[in-house]
């Protein structure tokens, strides 16, 4: 797409805005807040501890805390196309935190998404997700959040580009695509079910990743561009087709190993898998601390999900026969010469430290910037109780230009029986961006 038409999207979306920025009422609907009996309000262990799990499921603590900072005290550094956002501090501190925020207060950011003093919150923050937490679990996050040492660090404002610095602009973005909801239980459902939907689709929020997005940051209802979402530089695949990161053919035990270990052994090995980027963080952070039997609700509704339409390979038009051809031969003896050794003269691999690339389908994922970051800049698992010694991949942006990533890469999307698209060395410099993991 041409920048011209390009500019003229963005103009078209940015004029549907304003308009709707004049027109809407600014008014916060309902909060539907109800009033905890006398009874309730002195917090219980038990209280505080649901809300310690839900907050560890709903990654508060990685989102909240800025890379070597003191836990929820916010800094964290999400860059998107449309800036920089920084997290907030949500330590008990009275100045710079939610010390003074009363459980009311706490609802309404997560049920309406508008902070203390009403004004609306950039949905960077996940509260289309959050908006169905039930009262019971927000109170629970809170009373645990009034539990953590207070840290007196004052919230950095966001840094955003022009119109999405622009606040009041909010309220046409909710008015379009925001609506406070209630979850719904699914009566034809088992109880796990309806607990792993609850996790999956509100708490962990795993759309925010999964789900891909329009130019205005919401859910994208098309069916044009990835089945996934892209997410900090990396393609998070689509968890309901079975060429990406659909599970309904793995076990309920295997994918709760993958969501808990953030690895398997590969029983059986067409069941082998391994959380990389900012899945791993998810997985170390988060999952990790959730009980089994959460990872177990959650692992029977992903099963569950009805399968999407497999992925088809882009057209290889852009690549002559000649050009695939020669990139494939230079990317056959760097493969030898630099992954051969872990990953096996076949693609393999050699278990546990280095996955099968044969037959991978995280390999010939589309887009392939996950296959390419991986070669740039290596990676762990999350080193875990079920995986305490993680096996890592060296990097490999140091050594190889971005030509010769491009060349490995196609062989290794190419090889063994794999069919994925070819990438450029343009594509490669693209993905030399963007957080590390």
């Amino acid at each position: 797409m041409s920048r011209f038409r390009v500019g003229l999207i963005a103009g078209a979306a940015i004029g549907v805005l304003v308009v709707a920025a004049v027109l809407t009422v600014t008014r916060v609907p309902d909060d539907g807040y109800i009033e905890p009996a006398p009874a309730e309000r002195a917090p219980s262990a038990e209280i505080i501890e649901q809300g310690r799990i839900l907050a560890h499921v709903a990654n508060c603590r990685a989102c909240h805390t800025a890379r070597g900072g003191e836990p929820f005290a916010g800094g964290r550094e999400i860059p998107t196309a449309f800036g920089t956002f920084y997290s907030p501090n949500i330590t008990p501190d009275a100045e710079n935190g939610i010390g003074n925020w009363s459980e009311r207060d706490f609802w309404r950011a997560l049920h309406l998404g508008v902070s203390r003093n009403g004004a609306p919150l950039y949905p960077a923050f996940p509260y289309p997700s959050y908006t169905k937490l039930t009262q019971q679990d927000a109170r629970a996050i809170f009373e645990y959040l009034k539990t953590i040492q207070p840290v007196p660090r004052r919230s950095q404002q966001h840094d955003l580009r022009f119109p999405y610095n622009q606040r009041s602009l909010l309220h046409a973005w909710r008015s379009l695509y925001f609506s406070p909801g209630k979850f719904q239980l699914d009566s034809t459902q088992s109880p796990e079910w309806n607990r792993g939907s609850y996790l999956v689709n509100v708490v962990a929020h795993c759309d925010y990743c999964h789900v891909p997005r329009n130019s205005l940051g919401a859910p994208r209802n098309d069916a044009d561009g990835p089945a996934g979402g892209e997410v900090l530089g990396w393609y998070a695949p689509a968890l309901d087709r079975p060429n990406e990161a659909g599970l309904q053919h793995w076990t309920v035990d295997s994918i709760v190993e993958l969501l808990q270990a953030g690895r398997t052994a590969g029983n059986p090995p067409s069941q082998a898998g391994t959380t990389l980027g900012p899945m791993a963080e998810i997985v170390f952070e988060s999952l990790q601390h959730a009980p089994r039997s959460d990872i177990q609700a959650m692992a029977t509704y992903l099963r569950s999900l009805p399968e999407g339409p497999s992925q088809s390979v882009p057209p290889r038009n852009q690549f002559s026969e000649r050009a695939r051809t020669a990139t494939l031969n230079r990317g056959k003896p760097l493969y030898e010469d630099r992954c051969a050794k872990c990953h096996g003269d076949s693609g393999e691999g050699r278990p546990p430290a280095a996955l099968a690339l044969a037959n991978n389908r995280s390999v010939t994922l589309n887009p392939p910037v996950n296959t390419i970051r991986m070669v740039l800049y290596g990676g762990y698992p999350p080193g875990t109780t079920g995986n305490p010694r993680p096996f890592g991949m060296p990097p490999f942006s140091q050594d190889l230009s971005d030509t010769q990533v491009a060349d490995v890469v196609n062989f290794i999307r190419n090889a063994w029986g794999n069919t994925g698209s070819f990438v450029t060395a343009d594509d490669v410099m693209r993905a030399r961006t963007g957080p590390l993991w």
